[in-house]
């Protein structure tokens, strides 16, 4: 191996003025922190866990920047403990009880605007963009350079 340090691939983006804000207020973070109990020490030792508010902060702002696990700032717990905790929290339907807490309280509070919604393009599924009505790819006929072959090889 050679004598020079491993770089990682990809790039980590530098903190902007927005990054430094905290993504969640105080607040809000009272109203849901419940579900987000911090685990317990492990009897046994080991390193303690990551606080589960500074996860949840980081899945915000991926959520939010829409950017990549790697480009996670450095503010946060690691992208791997932060990811990890994301997994956790979307399957036990942790993340869905505190956006719904979160979605009523700021609706009582008249901060959201219900008649305007938009869908990620993103996330949606696009097959070549063809569709329903196309023909699936088997029922395609020839293609134009083989007919000449054809013709020839009879």
């Amino acid at each position: 191996m050679s004598d020079r340090c491993r770089v990682e691939a990809g790039s980590r983006m530098e903190p902007t003025r927005e990054d430094l804000q905290a993504e969640l207020s105080d607040e809000h973070w009272l109203l849901i922190a419940d579900l987000f109990a911090n685990p317990t020490p492990s009897p046994r030792g080991g390193r303690p866990m990551a606080d589960s508010r500074a996860c949840f902060e980081g899945v915000l702002w991926m959520l939010r920047s829409g950017a990549r696990w790697k480009d996670l700032p450095p503010r946060f717990p690691s992208r791997s403990t932060v990811h990890r905790r994301f997994v956790e929290w979307v399957g036990s339907g942790v993340l869905n009880r505190a956006w719904k807490r979160l979605l009523r309280k700021l609706d009582k509070a008249g901060q959201i605007d219900w008649r305007e919604g938009f869908a990620d393009g993103t996330f949606a599924s696009a097959k070549k963009g063809a569709n329903t009505s196309a023909r699936p790819s088997g029922a395609r006929g020839p293609r134009s350079w083989s007919w000449p072959t054809r013709t020839v090889s009879r």
